[in-house]
């Protein structure tokens, strides 16, 4: 018996070794904030003991019977939670992205290319095909991967990440597009990442909650969410999460990041609304992660409370994270915008939509 307690051990040692190795020397877990950094976060009050925190107490941990239904659902939970087959992806409109129109393109889930007073402008570029450091584990994209639309993208003026989980920030995607962005905005801390893949410090600002900087003409801002952040099981909420605002001269745009439902909504209107389009997440919530993860009914309080205009739910339509289906966040979210009186887009993967005019996206329930 002593022996093979003695073997387990060492088994158990080994596979640590190991593992702290593998997190090491594969990028895609990215960086941490340096001991500077870390003392110049401790005088925040949005950072404590090494980390940074919510500023409502936000409950973080799940119990032996959350555990234990998560399991049981992976064998028995909703059908449906992937579509039947690949996820087209509309043909991209290059001619209308190169315009001086106001528009914006979605890629599925938290993705897309914003164009705002003629400015190119990523928003989360999670463009590859696994929400994961590695390429075997992890959910996988529901269309092809979109890597090569990176080549045929016009330069791009601006990147901006909401936090630093593997559906928002991407290694291969920050890979790819270093060399055609010019400047990348990132909350507190995210900057180490994209400077272990070789994004020069001078291109990268970092913001803690309520920043504001000009770029270009544009005024942006980052706002609160309540969330986590963390690429390996040592560095969690070491950087901060949030969502943005982009004012440009004609619209006026606002995401939300990850993030549960509560004030900081009331707070983002009241400071920078009203908004003509919100990007809400509303996809990949369950009950046993509801302080990170809005209901679609949520979302759509959300965007009455930034006091925005038109509304497109995102955080859906790439990857399964959470066990409902995959079509359900959209299809609650129209039911209660349509309750709530709130015009919301749901345009296809790879669609154009203008936002120089009056928005109006007819529903076509291609998700159908």
């Amino acid at each position: 018996m002593k022996k093979v307690m003695v073997y387990l051990f060492i088994f158990l040692v080994v596979l640590i070794v190991f593992i702290i190795l593998f997190i090491n020397i594969n990028p895609a877990f990215g960086s941490n904030p340096n001991k500077k950094q870390k003392k110049q976060f401790s005088q925040l009050n949005n950072y404590k003991d090494g980390k940074f925190i919510n500023l409502i107490p936000t409950k973080m941990e799940f119990s032996a019977a959350d555990f234990t239904s998560m399991v049981a659902e992976n064998f028995s939970g909703a059908k449906n939670r992937n579509p039947k087959g690949q996820i087209p992806v509309s043909e991209i409109d290059w001619n209308k992205i190169k315009s001086e129109e106001d528009s914006l393109t979605w890629f599925g889930h938290s993705a897309f290319l914003l164009i705002v007073d003629n400015k190119k402008i990523l928003v989360d570029p999670m463009l590859g095909s696994v929400a994961s450091p590695v390429t075997f584990v992890g959910s996988k994209r529901y269309s092809k991967d979109l890597l090569y639309l990176i080549d045929e993208m016009p330069p791009i003026d601006a990147v901006f990440i909401t936090h630093d989980h593997y559906d928002h920030l991407d290694y291969p995607s920050i890979k790819k597009l270093k060399s055609k962005v010019n400047h990348f905005f990132v909350p507190l801390g995210v900057g180490a990442h994209l400077i272990n893949w070789g994004v020069n410090q001078e291109k990268i600002t970092e913001f803690n909650w309520w920043d504001e900087t000009e770029f270009k003409g544009l005024t942006v801002a980052f706002t609160p969410s309540k969330h986590f952040s963390g690429r390996g099981p040592l560095n969690r909420n070491s950087t901060l999460w949030g969502g943005w605002v982009i004012l440009g001269e004609k619209t006026r745009f606002y995401t939300s990041g990850d993030g549960g439902y509560d004030t900081h909504f009331k707070e983002i209107g009241k400071n920078y609304g009203p908004f003509d389009l919100t990007l809400i997440e509303g996809g990949q919530y369950d009950r046993r992660w509801s302080w990170v993860h809005m209901t679609p009914e949520q979302s759509v309080q959300a965007h009455l409370e930034v006091n925005g205009k038109n509304m497109m739910l995102i955080h859906w339509g790439a990857f399964t994270l959470a066990y409902h289906g995959w079509t359900e966040p959209i299809e609650r979210a129209l039911i209660e915008s349509e309750k709530s009186g709130v015009n919301m887009i749901a345009p296809k993967i790879g669609e154009t939509v203008p936002l120089g005019r009056e928005l109006s996206n007819p529903i076509s329930s291609w998700w159908e």
